[in-house]
């Protein structure tokens, strides 16, 4: 049997998206965004040198056909990115009504989002009192801290003396259809946090928000407040079966990498790897050569956005990109006969756009181990269908197959 190895380099987008216009960064729309076309200019420039220095380098995801891909979605030229592709490579559009994480990585999993999400308004405050309240009740406390849209890092170095003084959660969001609770492991405890995020979870999940997100840090004033790798997502559940439900309800193995079993509440999962980027390479690696006859492997490797997107550091993201490629080339040459080895993203983030949220693209399509060829324009859900395809078993979600 072959094995199936889908792996999302979160919000590397290529641009082009045509419905960018009708979302934005605070009042400019997305149009014109192009995470990675404007990462590489910005490298060509000297505008890019912190921690390396140059134009950006990545040989292996250009020769499986990355700047032919951002060409094709976008008409933008990315300096240093010309090679003739050696794979399977195009762009995917995505259809469904948002360009966050769950809404990105259901479609790419065969299940477009049929709703529209819930959004918190950028007003002070930005939750109703009813649910601060029952936040505050469900963890014991005697109130909440936050209540606005806020960076983590931001409110917590804002809020963490109030915090540990009160034991009060830290409770934000974002442009996305997310509620966020910050809390220091020590002083709140890790184990309550994720209790108060699982037990409040389900009446944000009916309100139609997305996730609700633990934020666990430590530290401590003298040296500092760090967010721990403890994260966890507490997402709605896929509106339909996906990839993974089709994998497992075939007898296959589904191995999650990263925030994988988050995403997808852990539906058709058999095995979680999680861990920071580095981590999850290490897992990938390994996988690559212990993953079972007949698997798939779903890997996201989420730092990109997180650590670099968001915050609009172009010389962070252009570093993670050239790291993630000089990894990946140690990878492809031990797939097996019959592997698909296939790199996706889920939106954009693009690091030069105005504001700190996601922005709205296509995504590149590179896929090694069956064969060079053009695949062009293709939806999110046809990965889905191209991976099953792979597996042969059946895909139960709208996509075609483009192997």
């Amino acid at each position: 049997m072959t094995r199936s190895f889908l792996v999302v380099i979160d919000s590397v987008g290529i641009g082009g998206a045509p419905d960018a216009d009708r979302f934005f960064n605070g009042d400019l729309p997305d149009k014109g965004a192009n995470t990675l076309a404007h990462i590489a200019q910005a490298c060509a420039e000297g505008r890019a040198e912190e921690g390396r220095s140059g134009p950006l380098r990545l040989p292996h995801l250009d020769a499986l056909g990355l700047g032919a891909a951002i060409s094709l979605a976008s008409g933008d030229m990315a300096p240093n990115l010309s090679a003739t592709p050696q794979g399977l490579w195009g762009a995917a559009t995505e259809v469904s009504p948002g360009k966050d994480t769950p809404s990105g990585h259901w479609e790419l999993a065969g299940a477009p989002v049929p709703w529209d999400w819930t959004y918190f308004p950028d007003t002070l405050p930005a939750f109703p009192q009813d649910l601060m309240d029952f936040v505050a009740e469900s963890c014991g406390a005697g109130g909440t801290l936050g209540n606005c849209h806020a960076s983590g890092t931001a409110i917590i170095n804002e809020l963490v003396q109030q915090h540990i003084e009160s034991g009060w959660p830290i409770c934000y969001t974002s442009a996305d259809s997310v509620f966020q609770i910050a809390a220091h492991e020590q002083h709140f405890g890790l184990e309550r946090l994720l209790d108060l995020c699982r037990a409040i979870a389900p009446r944000l999940h009916d309100m139609k928000v997305g996730r609700v997100i633990a934020r666990p840090f430590v530290g401590d004033a003298a040296q500092g407040y760090t967010r721990t790798t403890n994260r966890r997502d507490f997402a709605i559940a896929p509106p339909s079966p996906t990839l993974c439900d089709w994998a497992s309800g075939a007898g296959r193995e589904v191995i999650a990498v990263g925030k994988i079993g988050d995403i997808f509440s852990m539906q058709g999962i058999t095995q979680l790897h999680k861990g920071s980027d580095v981590q999850l390479m290490d897992h990938l690696d390994r996988l690559i050569d212990d993953a079972p006859e007949g698997s798939l492997t779903f890997a996201n490797f989420v730092e990109f956005d997180s650590l670099f997107g968001h915050r609009r550091d172009v010389s962070g993201y252009a570093r993670a990109l050239e790291w993630f490629d000089g990894r990946l080339g140690a990878i492809l040459p031990r797939m097996r006969d019959g592997d698909l080895l296939l790199v996706t993203a889920d939106h954009g983030n693009d690091p030069t756009w105005a504001g700190t949220d996601h922005t709205r693209e296509r995504v590149p399509v590179l896929a090694a181990g069956v064969g060079a060829r053009a695949i062009g324009n293709v939806g999110f859900v046809d990965i889905a269908a191209s991976v099953a395809a792979n597996l042969g078993i059946p895909a139960s979600g709208p996509g075609r197959s483009f192997l």
